[in-house]
């Protein structure tokens, strides 16, 4: 079985939520498990698999974008034989992978009066039969029937102990717990814990099996045969990891490497210079399963589908030839609290062909909890970010990336003038018309004292520095500034209002003026802050607050007017008014080539909106898409292609848009699916590559007109029913298109076959 098979498989008795139209972003650095496959390795990573094939180089990789169903992979186990694999997540769901398809199970046995964790701590498949082991004991999964068999919950004395991980060797379940090897054969007592044998007491954490079984306390290995536990004669520092071949047994500690053969005989010893989580040996060589490399071999080549380093992400810069900067802070307490992210990631880079890491962050001793990192247009270079925490080392840094050698240089620290650890803290970055660099400021003070004002820090490109002006907002907080028409968009999380910043285009700040909008200019009463902001191609400022939506219309104008008015949507239902995602967070908008939202609601997934809101055209979430989590920090559309990038503390996805382009002109027209085959697919036809605005007449061979509409934004769907209502004949179907003042025309056929 290879990948490529999988990544086409159609999903067997689960919803399908991944399409072609979605890729993505995942690191694949973090391998948690191995496997071989006749001169194949399958990998798992924290959220997909990947397949090396040693011979040729190729990589190929599975994930929720492509067939699988969750992210957070804590344990994987894979058949060579029947070609069947099982992934376990985080969540306690389950993902087999067969020839046939991907099935989700999503109903583990949970003991009664369990609270604890349902995550899968491991997995190990012997023929059939699976032993998947969580944290109130063992469960046996039929692959065959994909459904679970008998389980043996640990409990004593009220408290539920954990199955750190288990085989099925023989006939019996081996198990290791923090308080020893226990075993059960696999008979009607094997549900009954009282039953189980302690084999050898003590704190063991890994167990594998083939020819011979070997488990694993932090520090010694043992071969365990007929009820004698053989300890290996090596000491270990931490093992992380025993792996048990035809041949071999293969221990992971730290970052070396310790093969034996079957009968505990010291062989090679590798260093792979790195913590590795796995280990595995093909065709008499070793490779490693690292947590920040993905698969590496003894010589020090690394193996795995390209991607970020890590999977955490909040915010992404698209730049010109397909560059972008993810930045990977993120705040708490009403956006206030820097995250701790021991990690200390810092931003990635993709530079347009591959993904870059810095290694100015690795081994780092500063706290660096990046907000906002932008490439400098004026030097495409040069990479200015923002450190957002409240100890030493918050301010602006820049870097300047080496293309030769794939790495960046740290060139200037900014401290912005804050006067303690708490004050000035830069949040965002954004570049007006000009090329100038504008950065927003939490908690600033007059440079000698420390504040609670929101402030602006301007970039002086002639002296190489900020200058920092204090606006009249006491909020303290501010988010990531929006760039329009000269005006600097400011959202203030912990006051409920919006800043509004007039630069005079210029850097210097002595002719500067703000204006704040709160609930006295229609801001929901009970907001505990604005969080983002966007302006539509009318004009119109689209205003995310904790308590909803509100739109200024004209804003660039009306801000400045004595009393500007943002007003709810309202969307009518059944003859009543309701307003918009009322009282919902609103994370983040984003507008297309086509005039439509995307907005994300903290726990609530994304909407895609048309231009003016009143219609749900797709909503998507964790459950019906590949999102990985239902709260997306950031959206960025990229108008050229119409990909539409969406950023989580749980990874990058990115899904393939509709609408690209759009203007008063036709561009290239395609519809799809073409021909639509009833049988094969009931949903709707997209025509896209239209005019902004576009009359739309579909007819019959004979010229009789069957459907006609306005379509708005650069793309429509076509539902297939004719002007009475109900779904036309199987025929040719010629469709007729007109930009808005008839200057350009389009035609398109469509097969339809009921």
């Amino acid at each position: 079985m290879s990948l490529g098979i999988l990544a086409s498989l159609q999903l067997v008795n689960a919803q399908t939520i991944s399409s072609k139209k979605w890729s993505d972003l995942f690191s694949y650095n973090n391998v948690i498990a191995m496997k071989e496959d006749n001169g194949k390795i399958v990998a798992a990573a924290e959220n997909g698999l990947f397949y090396y094939t040693i011979s040729t180089g190729e990589i190929t990789k599975l994930s929720k974008a492509n067939g699988l169903h969750e992210i957070k992979i804590t344990a994987f186990d894979y058949n060579p034989q029947t070609k069947v694999g099982l992934i376990g997540y985080q969540n306690g769901s389950l993902d087999v992978v067969t020839p046939d398809g991907v099935t989700y199970v999503v109903d583990i046995p949970i003991a009664t009066g369990y609270n604890g964790s349902k995550k899968i701590n491991h997995i190990s498949i012997t023929g059939d039969k699976a032993v998947v082991s969580v944290g109130y004991g063992v469960s046996i999964f039929d692959l065959k029937k994909k459904e679970f068999n008998d389980s043996a919950f640990f409990l004593t004395g009220g408290v539920y102990q954990a199955s750190n991980e288990a085989v099925l060797f023989g006939n019996k379940v081996y198990s290791v717990t923090n308080t020893g090897l226990k075993t059960h054969e696999m008979n009607t007592t094997f549900p009954v814990f009282t039953t189980w044998v302690t084999e050898m007491p003590g704190n063991f954490t890994h167990i594998d099996s083939e020819s011979v079984l070997t488990f694993s306390s932090p520090t010694t290995s043992y071969i365990y045969n007929n009820g004698v536990s053989t300890p290996i004669g090596q000491t270990f520092t931490n093992v992380h990891d025993v792996v048990v071949n035809a041949n071999n047994i293969i221990v992971t500690d730290l970052a070396r490497i310790y093969s034996f053969n079957t009968n505990g005989t010291a062989g090679t010893v590798s260093s792979f210079g790195e913590e590795c989580n796995t280990a595995t040996t093909v065709g008499g060589r070793v490779y490693g399963g690292t947590i920040l490399s993905g698969i590496k071999n003894e010589t020090n080549n690394t193996f795995k589908p390209d991607g970020p380093y890590l999977n955490y992400a909040y915010k992404i810069s698209l730049h010109e030839n397909n560059q972008i900067v993810v930045s990977t802070g993120g705040r708490e307490s009403r956006f206030n609290t820097p995250i701790n992210n021991s990690k200390n990631p810092g931003f990635y880079f993709f530079n347009g062909m591959e993904w870059i890491y810095s290694s100015y962050f690795i081994g780092s001793t500063t706290r660096f909890n990046v907000l906002d990192a932008v490439l400098d247009p004026a030097s495409p270079d040069d990479v200015f970010f923002t450190n957002y925490n409240n100890s030493t080392g918050h301010g602006i840094y820049k870097m300047k990336y080496n293309a030769s050698s794939k790495d960046f240089a740290f060139t200037k620290y900014y401290d912005l003038g804050g006067v303690i650890n708490q004050d000035r803290r830069p949040v965002g970055l954004v570049y007006d018309d000009q090329n100038n660099l504008f950065t927003s400021i939490a908690f600033s003070g007059n440079g000698t004292t420390a504040g609670t004002a929101t402030a602006i820090g301007s970039y002086d490109r002639a002296t190489d520095n900020f200058i920092v002006k204090n606006t009249n907002s006491s909020s303290g907080a501010a988010q990531k500034p929006y760039y329009y028409e000269g005006l600097l968009w400011i959202p203030t999380p912990r006051l409920n209002s919006l800043v509004v910043y007039d630069n005079k285009k210029t850097p210097s700040i002595s002719d500067d003026v703000d204006y704040i909008i709160d609930p006295s200019n229609g801001l929901p009463s009970n907001n505990g802050g604005s969080l983002s902001v966007v302006i539509d191609k009318a004009g119109d400022a689209w205003i995310g607050t904790d308590s909803g939506i509100r739109v200024l219309s004209n804003a660039a104008t009306t801000i400045k007017e004595a009393d500007p008015q943002a007003d709810p949507i309202v969307i009518e239902q059944n003859g009543l008014g309701e307003e918009l995602f009322r009282d919902l967070q609103i994370l983040q908008i984003e507008v297309d080539a086509g005039d439509h939202k995307w907005v994300s609601i903290d726990g609530g997934g994304v909407y895609y909106l048309s231009a003016d809101g009143q219609q749900t055209i797709k909503h998507f979430t964790k459950e019906n898409s590949p999102l990985p989590t239902n709260s997306i920090t950031d959206i960025k559309v990229d108008k050229k292609t119409g990909k539409v990038y969406f950023a989580s503390y749980d990874g990058i996805v990115v899904y393939q848009g509709d609408v690209a382009d759009v203007t008063s002109d036709f561009g290239n027209v395609v519809v799809y699916p073409n021909p639509v085959v009833y049988s094969n697919f009931k949903g709707k036809v997209t025509i896209k590559g239209l005019a902004e605005k576009t009359n739309i007449r579909i007819a019959d061979v004979a010229g009789n007109v069957v459907h006609s509409a306005v379509a708005r934004g650069g793309y429509y769907e076509w539902d297939l029913n004719n002007m009475r209502g109900s779904r036309v004949a199987s025929g040719i179907y010629f469709v007729l298109m007109t930009n808005e003042d008839g200057s350009d025309k389009a035609t398109a056929k469509i097969a339809v076959v009921n």
